[in-house]
């Protein structure tokens, strides 16, 4: 009923998924309509289908329906295969063309073959040459298929042999309790597959094989058929929740402790499955690899001609291996320790850099403010001065007279620029111990600043979502409010025409009262009850005259038949010479030879 209100009413939720729902599914839905032109079975009644012609009419329209489904479905099948009509005709074209070809070609070399000597002959060698050929492909292929099935034969062999090695090989190892116990498992894992999982995923396939069954033998389902199945599957649904809301308020114990010991059964059923499951995969998987084992070897048997290692020396190869492996793991952690520590040293110098590159600019820029630039500088060209010195001092040997007045100077002007900026350096110290209280003051404000502006978003987004849902309601409202107004105006309508419909059975005028709704319900009433007892009493009469008239019908063929029949004698023993005489006597005709 809402739903109905909500299409008079023009409801934006309700018309909008409506039409979501339909511009979604376009194509589908133009799909349904033009099948459903065709597909929609005419319910002819039992009564009619008793006529021949009928039931035969009806059985060529079940028959077109089908084959109208199957030329559909190849319709689809050739729209979804790529094929175009146009290429197709290009295809069949050029194939009539190379046919012509073909056969003009053929014409030319019988034309020239006949003047030859002997062609036929020749021709009668050529064709068993061509027998042969194909004759030779014929047994190479089968030479090919031999040669693969040897192969298989031979992979079988080897596999059976492994299989028979490793069983001797577990026989000789193993007791008998071993044994026993063994195969006490696989039979019981075999009887668990055989009884209780296959049989139920036996059922479980039927169920789902019936039930598509039953989905494709129904017919298309329209969306009001649809809409029925909603509605039941949510009365069913209704129904369960309010059982278990029952079976809820009664809580009684025993159920409760079933309850547990239901549900630890179906936990150990499940796990039980699941390692069923588990266990017939690792079989599987056991299978491919004895087989690629199988497959290895005979390669490498190929390829090298060696045997495969088995027994105590594959087990001293594997002890080598290990070993080797655990220097080889050894080696490795530490070659990636010493990677990791020089990634790090790498990183620290990095930063090293930075913060020495960071400094150099900070110096420069204090020196500029304060008139001193150029100290660091001059403090490098005398760092590189003294290298230079020593480099010198080196290559030309100086005395140690000239490079103690070197240092001396060198010494002289350091005391001097350190005298010179020592002021500048207290400034600087100052500046930093600024700058430090600013940036802890900056982090503070900014903290403020963080959680005023979480705060604020917080109640900007509830008043969101307030003015939203006064929104909603408003829409709400107005929708309520247009209804209403609607329902008015209906019931205004429908008591105007009750007041006129009450004026005009009261008025004594006998034309007001003719005009009035109660009065010509009343006449078509009488009316269609007249017509039904009629039709009755016609339904009546067919039913009577059904057995006769059909009886009658059949006696009429039956005298149609022996008039043919009567004609067919006649001309017959026209066109044939006359062996005796007819008498007509009392209705009845005598031949008298």
């Amino acid at each position: 009923s809402t739903f109905r209100q909500g299409l008079v009413i023009g409801s934006k939720p309700v018309i909008y998924p409506v039409l979501h729902w339909l511009l979604q599914r376009t194509n589908e839905l133009k799909k349904r309509a033009y099948l459903a032109r065709f597909l929609i079975k005419l319910e002819v009644p039992s009564e009619f289908l008793q006529d021949e012609t009928v039931a035969d009419t009806n059985k060529q329209y079940e028959e077109l329906m089908e084959a109208f489904k199957t030329l559909h479905k190849e319709c689809e099948q050739l729209k979804t295969s790529g094929f175009s009509t146009a290429e197709i005709r290009r295809d069949i074209s050029a194939m009539e063309e190379e046919k012509d070809q073909l056969i003009k070609r053929v014409e030319r070399l019988k034309k020239r073959v006949e003047t030859v000597q002997n062609h036929q002959r020749m021709l009668k060698i050529a064709r068993q040459l061509r027998v042969e050929k194909e004759r030779e492909e014929f047994l190479a292929q089968q030479k090919q298929e031999q040669k693969n099935q040897l192969f298989h034969a031979v992979q079988r062999l080897q596999r059976v042999q492994n299989q028979l090695k490793s069983m001797r090989h577990a026989a000789a190892d193993a007791k008998p309790e071993s044994l026993m116990k063994r195969l006490e498992e696989e039979i019981k894992f075999n009887s668990y597959m055989v009884t209780e999982k296959f049989p139920k995923e036996l059922e479980s396939k039927k169920k789902e094989l019936h039930f598509l069954q039953k989905v494709v033998s129904e017919p298309a389902m329209g969306q009001s058929d649809l809409l029925e199945l909603e509605s039941k599957i949510n009365e069913i649904n209704a129904q369960i929740n309010q059982l278990i809301e029952k079976k809820m308020m009664r809580n009684e114990p025993i159920e409760g402790k079933l309850s547990l010991y239901r549900q630890q059964a179906s936990i150990i059923s499940r796990k039980k499955e699941a390692k069923a499951e588990e266990l017939q995969e690792a079989k599987e998987k056991l299978a491919n690899l004895e087989r690629e084992v199988s497959v290895k070897t005979n390669q490498t048997r190929e390829f090298d001609g060696t045997e495969v290692l088995k027994g105590d020396e594959f087990k001293r190869y594997v002890s080598k291996l290990r070993s080797k492996s655990t220097v080889f793991k050894k080696k490795h952690q530490i070659i990636a320790e010493f990677k990791a520590e020089f990634g790090l040293l790498q990183r620290t110098e990095e930063l090293l850099k930075q913060r020495h590159e960071n400094i150099q600019h900070q110096l420069q820029t204090i020196e500029e403010k304060k008139g001193i630039s150029g100290y660091s500088y001059t403090q490098e060209e005398l760092e590189r001065v003294s290298a230079l010195k020593t480099e010198v001092d080196e290559m030309k040997g100086r005395t140690l007279d000239d490079m103690s007045e070197m240092v001396k100077k060198l010494n002289s002007l350091v005391s001097e620029k350190k005298s010179a900026l020592a002021p500048v350096i207290k400034e600087l110290r100052q500046l930093r111990q600024k700058c430090q209280e600013l940036t802890q003051e900056c982090d503070e404000k900014k903290s403020q600043y963080d959680s005023c502006a979480a705060g604020l978003e917080s109640n900007r987004s509830k008043l969101e979502q307030e003015v939203r849902g006064l929104r909603e309601e408003c829409l709400q409202e107005e929708s309520r409010y247009h209804y209403t107004n609607c329902m008015i105006k209906n019931l205004e309508v429908q008591l105007r025409r009750a007041t006129d419909e009450m004026k005009a059975y009261v008025s004594s005028d006998q034309q007001e009262k003719r005009k009035a709704i109660r009065e010509q319900y009343t006449k078509n009433i009488a009316e269609q009850e007249n017509l039904g007892k009629k039709l009755r009493e016609k339904q009546k009469a067919v039913r009577e005259s059904h057995g006769p008239n059909m009886k009658q019908a059949k006696m009429w063929r039956d005298f149609e038949q022996l008039m043919e029949c009567k004609k067919q004698c006649f001309l017959k023993q026209q066109s044939q010479t006359p062996m005796g005489q007819v008498i007509q006597e009392g209705g009845e005709d005598r031949l008298v030879l």
